[in-house]
């Protein structure tokens, strides 16, 4: 008897355990349990799930290229450090690629794009937890790039923002910045809606510059050399 496709489960979009490891890890960088300069021991991660330590390493090597691991000699894995002027880089980066993709993204924007933008933004204002502010603020900006068609883009973005997903919840809560965030996201939607990308990629460029210049402002002393 033949096999009926929708009984067939896709296995190819089941995380593998590589995906698991990965995603544990890099939250628990984003969360600050694992800091800067700690070493990760791949012995005890494949104890803690039960594994051998292959998904481990490929799990690190992948957040290797994403810049939140380095390997050293003699140490291992270990979570990367960022200095200052890196931090101020990486954030004039993600200025440049999100500022550029609303660009492209604003001619074929939707209704369907306002709504989900505004639920989005609507959510982030609600949450209380920091743990949730970046995930959804993330949610709120890449809706607005989805309609460039640019999913490479898009990808680097996101690989952007991770390296600062650690920085941008210290920014959040040190200065107190969700108001702020808030009222900059409802004023580049608005732009959105009224069809000017120009204006709409500025503030997303003046947006993402401004968290930056208040989480160097408020990051400790021994991170920025004050």
């Amino acid at each position: 008897m033949p096999f009926k496709e929708a009984e067939v489960p896709n296995l190819g979009l089941a995380p593998t355990a590589s995906d698991i490891i990965l995603k544990f890890i890099r939250d628990s960088i984003a969360d600050g349990s694992l800091d800067e300069g700690e070493p990760i021991r791949q012995d005890d991660v494949a104890r803690m799930f039960n594994v051998s330590k292959i998904p481990v390493r490929e799990a690190l090597k992948r957040l290797e290229a994403e810049g939140l691991v380095e390997f050293q000699r003699n140490k291992g894995a270990i979570v990367t450090s960022v200095s200052e002027p890196e931090i101020a880089q990486i954030f004039e980066t993600r200025a440049i690629l999100e500022s550029n993709a609303i660009r492209l993204s604003v001619p074929h924007m939707t209704p369907e794009t306002f709504t989900d933008a505004e639920e989005f933004c609507d959510a982030f204002a609600r949450e209380t937890d920091v743990a949730q502010w970046s995930a959804l603020n993330w949610q709120f900006h890449s809706r607005l790039y989805l309609d460039a068609q640019r999913p490479f883009l898009v990808r680097t973005i996101r690989s952007v923002n991770d390296r600062l997903e650690r920085y941008l919840r210290i920014q959040l809560a040190l200065s107190h910045g969700q108001g702020t965030a808030d009222r900059e996201h409802r004023e580049i939607l608005a732009a959105c809606r009224a069809g000017d990308a120009e204006k709409a990629g500025k503030l997303v460029y003046d947006h993402i510059m401004g968290a930056c210049s208040s989480l160097l402002h408020h990051l400790p002393a021994s991170k920025s050399g004050r």
